[in-house]
């Protein structure tokens, strides 16, 4: 049987992908999360919609897009009994419609949108800052446009610091009337307990290839019957964002030399490790992500076939904190990637052995 992997080997060159993908309060058409749009939808419309959602799942699978989704039909419709919710089969609002431009703009005043953002030295921060997490205060506090509902988006709430989180804390407690707080995560188990508690859950699956498929076009205005499409959707395990990553910039290319190389652990072709670790140097953040989530599936399929084996699976556990750890130092302290590379084939290359 032939593996994804070894599909996205064999694919012939292809061009890159050089259309940057859009945003998710950009996008309009929605994959895959039918039952938790309806949730959403006829929770909105039954008189009783919970003034916090925590919309958790997996990276890169739909849930800022449902958040921006959601936030776009509450403002376009602020009356939760108007016929027009009550017949809606959707939350979809349609393109040309002023929330909808309002929102891909930015400029809407009824939503606040927190995420992290570039510090004084053009460098995307670690954390929310706990800065923006204080201006939901004066946000909700100020008096709202038509219909009267505020909506803040958090994404993600994971990136949020201790004093961000208590600070975001205090709205959740005590929301005005007709405000909603999406927030996204992409591990709910770490969400602050007291957050939790005042949020209603809505867990996303992971897409079907299909869906990743024909989301990843709808990203990046092409076909889902583009071979490149199709191939980076059989390999993203249900992640959008896994397939834009593997379609955008230098990143398909990282991943075919790379799963090539795992293939022959635990041989170490050192030219090719300088090869790939020339190909990662630099401060761009996709590169690295590629190698890194291609590292992670290579040691995901060894944890699962050692299983039965503790001592080896612990061995491999040890390893993927131990590498993940070092990717994260390399690129929070922008430290030269090609040892980086070497490190890992040699931690990886001792798994193999054994």
């Amino acid at each position: 049987m032939t593996s994804a992997d070894d599909q996205l080997d064999d694919t012939a060159e292809t061009s890159e992908a050089t259309a940057a993908p859009r945003h998710p309060r950009e996008t309009i058409s929605f994959f895959g999360h039918a039952e938790a749009e309806q949730t959403l939808l006829n929770a909105y419309r039954s008189g009783h919609f919970p003034h916090a959602w925590l919309i958790c799942g997996e990276r890169g699978i739909g849930k800022a897009t449902l958040a921006y989704r959601m936030a776009r039909f509450v403002l376009a419709h602020p009356d939760p009994a108007a016929p027009a919710v009550q017949a809606a089969a959707s939350l979809s609002i349609a393109p040309e419609h002023p929330v909808s431009r309002h929102v891909a703009s930015q400029t809407h005043r009824d939503l606040l949108v927190l995420e992290r953002t570039f510090n004084d030295k053009g460098k995307l921060r670690q954390d929310i800052a706990v800065e923006d997490v204080r201006r939901c205060l004066p946000f909700f506090g100020s008096t709202a446009g038509e219909g009267g509902w505020r909506i803040a988006i958090v994404d993600s709430v994971d990136e949020l610091n201790p004093n961000g989180a208590n600070a975001l804390l205090k709205i959740v407690e005590e929301p005005p009337a007709r405000a909603l707080l999406l927030l996204v995560s992409h591990a709910a188990g770490r969400t602050l307990p007291t957050i939790r508690s005042r949020c209603r859950r809505l867990l996303l699956r992971p897409l079907s290839a299909a869906d990743v498929a024909q989301a990843a076009a709808a990203a990046l205005d092409t076909s889902s019957d583009d071979g490149d499409i199709q191939t980076a959707a059989r390999v993203a395990e249900g992640s959008v964002a896994r397939a834009l990553l593997f379609l955008t910039g230098p990143a398909l290319a990282i991943r075919r030399e790379l799963t090539a190389l795992l293939a022959r652990l635990p041989e170490l072709d050192a030219p090719a490790l300088h090869n790939l670790g020339n190909r990662i140097a630099g401060t761009e953040s996709a590169p690295l992500a590629a190698f890194m989530d291609t590292v992670n599936s290579w040691l995901s399929a060894r944890l699962a076939g050692d299983a039965g084996d503790i001592r080896r699976a612990a061995r491999v556990a040890t390893a993927w904190e131990t590498v993940n750890r070092a990717a994260w130092e390399a690129e929070i302290y922008n430290l030269d990637r090609r040892p980086l590379i070497f490190s890992v084939f040699g931690a990886l290359a001792e798994i193999a052995r054994r």
